[in-house]
């Protein structure tokens, strides 16, 4: 017992200090004021569908063109159907020709049926009947089946607006040749109406998740409606190396109509947070947060955060911040949870 109480002594005695990390860190102040945000973009309708046939064909007319209203259901252009037709006739007389072979296998089956009764006819002729029976029945179901197929295609000759709204482009003229899937009119139906924007990475970047956006008439600044941002096109466009940002608007007036040229204001007052430097953002995991030093206890903390918006240099933090709290911003990545450090700086931010 003496010897091991003596070697657990010189364990204790020769176990190492645990590590001070030196850290340079900045205290939080009071939120800050952003600067406002400004850009120019357009309206354009929140839902648009390209209609189309389901078959190739002729086009025989189109009925509506650019600026027209439709209602739901309104007829806007038909191809030539004389060839469906034609099917739909060959699909009906097959039909025909189908349920007589059907009544005459059940005559033939209803002989056979009386016949063995009286013992008259073999067992194999009767089977050999029923067998017709069936048969014939399952090419009257094939038949119909043709012609529900064939009254469809008929039917898709014909192209019917889904929504009501208004045209904004049409894709064919009559007598042309269209495919099958080709746009004959694009229809931005009436529900909702977008303002579209073309910003820089650096002003997505910028951009508060909850943000409001001030979107007015570039001709008439004081015809102004609120909007929110709906939409973030997850990949630049390939000319302007932009991203598409959508804003819906809420309840826009008339005057806003497609393609009128709008402006779209954050106001800096609306999306003020906490700014830190972005050096002092630990990810974990999905998670993003900071260390935070207990000036007591010199230890650290991670604190989890909810960020307004991020840049290579500055991040601007809406939740999980407060005043006065010593936040490390360099050798964050060498900390853990309750780790002591030592201060070399404190700088005021």
């Amino acid at each position: 017992m003496i010897l091991v109480a003596a070697g657990c002594q010189r364990q204790s005695e020769t176990a190492p200090a645990p590590v001070v990390r030196t850290v340079r860190t900045i205290t939080v102040e009071a939120p800050r004021q952003l600067a406002d945000l400004g850009f120019s973009g357009h309206v354009e309708a929140q839902d648009q569908a390209s209609l189309s046939f389901r078959i190739g064909g002729r086009l025989a007319e189109r009925l509506v063109g650019v600026g027209a209203t439709v209602a739901e259901g309104q007829v806007v252009a038909r191809l030539d159907p004389e060839n469906e037709l034609n099917d739909l006739r060959a699909a009906r007389a097959a039909l025909t020709a189908a349920e007589g072979a059907l009544r005459k296998a059940e005559n033939q089956h209803q002989r056979q049926e009386h016949l063995l009764a009286r013992g008259i006819t073999t067992q194999a002729d009767f089977e050999a009947a029923e067998q017709g029976r069936t048969a014939a029945r399952a090419q009257v179901e094939a038949a119909r089946a043709r012609v529900r197929t064939a009254q469809d295609i008929v039917a898709f000759t014909t192209l019917k607006a889904d929504a009501p709204g208004i045209v904004t482009r049409v894709g064919a003229e009559p007598a042309e040749v269209v495919a099958a899937g080709r746009m004959i009119v694009q229809l931005a139906r009436r529900e909702g109406r977008d303002a579209v924007f073309s910003l820089p990475a650096e002003a997505v970047r910028a951009i508060p998740a909850d943000a409001t956006v001030h979107v007015a008439l570039a001709s008439d600044t004081s015809v102004s409606v609120r909007g929110h941002v709906r939409e973030v096109a997850p990949q630049a466009d390939p000319v302007t190396r932009t991203f598409p940002v959508r804003v819906g608007l809420a309840d826009p007036p008339a005057a806003f109509r497609l393609g009128t040229t709008v402006s779209g204001t954050i106001r800096g007052g609306e999306a003020s947070g906490i700014a830190i430097p972005a050096t002092a953002l630990t990810a974990q995991g999905p998670a993003i947060g900071v260390w935070v030093v207990d000036p007591t206890a010199l230890t650290v903390s991670l604190r989890r955060l909810e960020l307004v918006s991020r840049d290579p240099a500055t991040a601007i933090v809406g939740k999980g911040l407060a005043i006065g709290d010593i936040v490390v911003t360099a050798g964050a990545n060498l900390l853990k949870e309750g780790q002591r450090v030592r201060l070399s700086g404190t700088e005021a931010r």
